[in-house]
Parts: structure tokens; C-alpha cells; sequence
């Protein structure tokens, strides 16, 4: 029986959060992507907690006519920047969540690079 994409993407997820955790000074930031929008996230594994969110459904980015999927995830990426260091957070881990390091989830990377963050 073939193995599905959403199993092998998992097994990616896990293997990845077994070497990576999110500390109080130093964040995980978790990106989600649907086929539609992208969702990142800055989590305090110890405490349990989303300290920031930021996604490409807010008004921020909607409001912007004519913006590919690679655009949003960047403006995605800078937005959840700008709030981080709102809450004086400049050091995250970046978590790709078993997604290739590609496309969107390379874009909301740079943008948060962009935006002042340092991984």
C-alpha cells in the first residue's frame, strides 16, 4: 500500500520538532501551508504558547490587489516580523513543518529576514 503525501510530510514534521524547540528568548516560528494561504507563527514551546500570528487571510495583506501566493507569504513573513519586534523578540527557530525549504515557505523566511528577524 502506497505511503500518501500527508503521511511522508508528517514523518518530515516529526523528524524535524524531535531537534528544534521554541525557548522564551528564542521562538520557534512555525509556518502552515494550505493551498490556498499561508500561516506562520511564533510558539514558546515551554510555556505553550503562540506569542505572535500573523496569516494571508488579514486585512494587511488583502487589501493589497494582485499579489501572487510567493508575495503574500513574503508579506506574511514581514508582517509577523514587524510584530515580533513590536514584543521585543529578535532571535526565532525557523520550522518548516516537513515542507520543503521552497517556494512560499523560503518566501516567508526571507521576509521575516527582511523584517528584522535573525534565525
Amino acid at each position: 500500500m502506497a505511503i500518501k503525501d500527508s503521511d511522508r510530510r508528517e514523518r518530515r514534521r516529526r523528524r524535524v520538532r524531535a531537534k528544534i524547540t521554541g525557548q522564551p528568548d528564542r521562538p520557534r516560528l512555525n509556518v502552515f501551508r494550505s493551498s490556498k494561504h499561508i500561516y506562520a507563527q511564533l510558539i514558546d514551546d515551554v510555556a505553550g504558547h503562540t506569542l505572535v500570528a500573523a496569516c494571508s487571510l488579514e486585512a494587511d495583506i488583502r487589501t493589497q490587489d494582485g499579489l501572487k501566493k510567493t508575495e503574500e507569504a513574503t508579506a506574511v513573513g514581514k508582517l509577523i516580523a514587524q510584530r515580533a519586534l513590536a514584543r521585543q523578540i529578535k532571535k526565532v527557530v525557523f520550522d518548516r513543518a516537513g515542507y520543503r525549504y521552497h517556494g512560499r515557505v523560503k518566501a516567508v523566511a526571507d521576509g521575516a529576514r527582511e523584517g528584522g528577524l535573525e534565525f
